[in-house]
C-alpha cells in the first residue's frame, strides 16, 4: 500500500516512523518546515516527498496538520486524490472538520473517514516523534454512511500494524462531546494550576502529584486554541461542571465542614473506581 501523510510533526512523524518500521508500506510526506522534510528523509522515515506527482498513486492518506488547514489542503488537492482512495483526518476534533471534507470527498469519488490517535506527548515536531508512539494506544475513527466494510478493514489492518491496541467507532458529535472531557478540559486545568505563584516555589516539595498535574500545561498555545475554539459548547459545558465542583470543596474548606469534606472526597474516590483506567 502507498500511504501519503501531510504533516511530519508529533502524529505525522510517528505515523510515517511506525510504518516504515512495522510494515512493508511506500510512505510519502510533506511538511511545511523544509528542515523537518530533511530529517524526514534522511531518518528513512519517508520514502520520498509526497508531490502532484505521486499524490495520485496513494491508496491511504494520512492528514496530521491542524482542523483548518487539513480542510485547506483537501479543497486544495481534492482533484488529484484518486477514486480508490481513503482520506483520514488525525484532528482533535471532529465535528467541523468532517462537515467539511466529507461533501469533498462524495463530490471527487473518494473515501473520508475522520480519526483521532489517542495518543501524544507534552512535545512536538518531528524530532518528538517515535515509532512506538501508538503502542497499546487507541484509533477512534468516525465513518459515515459512505464508508463500506472494506474500508474499515483496511484501516483496521493499518493501525493496528503500527502498534494501535483497537479500534473505537464513535459519530463527530460523540467524539467532540467526551474528548471535551478527557482531554481538552485536562490541558486548561494543567495550564491554569501552574500559574500559581506557587509553582515557582516548588522545588523539593513537589513529586508525582505535582508532574501529573502540569505535563501537559506544556502545549503548542496556538494548535490548542484553535481545537478549543472548535469544540468550545462542549468545551464550557464540562469547564462550568468542573468550577461547580471546585467550588463545593472550597465552600467545605471555607466552612470548617469535615462532613462535607469526606463526604466530596469519597464521592470523588468511588467514582474513578467505577470509571477505572489508570
Amino acid at each position: 500500500m502507498t500511504v501519503g501523510i501531510v504533516g511530519l510533526g508529533l502524529i505525522g512523524g510517528s505515523m510515517a516512523k511506525s510504518a516504515k518500521d512495522r510494515t512493508g508500506h511506500t510512505v510519502y510526506g510533506i511538511d511545511k518546515e523544509s528542515e523537518t522534510m530533511t530529517m524526514a528523509r534522511m531518518s528513512g522515515a519517508i520514502d520520498g516527498p509526497l508531490n502532484e506527482h505521486n499524490l495520485p498513486w496513494c491508496d491511504l492518506i494520512l492528514l496530521a496538520i491542524r482542523p483548518k488547514d487539513a480542510v485547506t489542503w483537501v479543497e486544495t488537492h481534492a482533484r488529484m486524490i484518486s477514486t480508490r482512495a481513503i482520506v483520514v483526518d488525525l484532528c482533535g476534533v471532529k465535528r467541523g472538520v468532517c462537515e467539511r471534507i466529507a461533501p469533498i470527498a462524495r463530490k471527487c469519488g473518494f473515501t473520508y473517514i475522520g480519526g483521532h490517535p489517542m495518543a501524544g506527548r507534552e512535545r512536538s515536531g518531528f524530532t518528538a516523534s517515535a515509532s512506538d508512539l501508538f503502542v497499546d494506544a487507541y484509533m477512534i475513527l468516525t465513518p459515515d454512511e459512505r464508508a463500506d466494510a472494506s474500508h474499515l478493514e483496511t484501516l483496521k489492518n493499518f493501525f493496528t500494524d503500527i502498534g494501535f491496541a483497537g479500534i473505537t467507532f464513535s459519530t463527530p458529535d460523540e467524539h467532540d462531546s467526551i474528548i471535551a472531557y478527557t482531554s481538552q478540559l485536562a490541558h486548561i486545568v494543567s495550564s491554569a494550576y501552574v500559574k500559581s505563584p506557587t509553582a515557582q516555589k516548588r522545588r523539593g516539595f513537589s513529586a508525582g502529584s505535582f508532574r501529573d498535574m502540569t505535563r501537559v500545561a506544556r502545549l503548542d498555545e496556538e494548535m490548542w486554541t484553535e481545537l478549543f475554539l472548535d469544540n468550545a459548547d462542549y468545551l464550557t459545558e464540562e469547564l462550568d461542571i468542573l468550577i461547580a465542583r471546585l467550588q463545593e470543596y472550597a465552600a467545605a474548606l471555607k466552612d470548617k465542614d469535615a462532613d462535607t469534606l469526606i463526604a466530596l472526597l469519597k464521592d470523588g474516590r468511588e467514582k474513578k473506581a467505577t470509571a477505572g483506567g489508570n
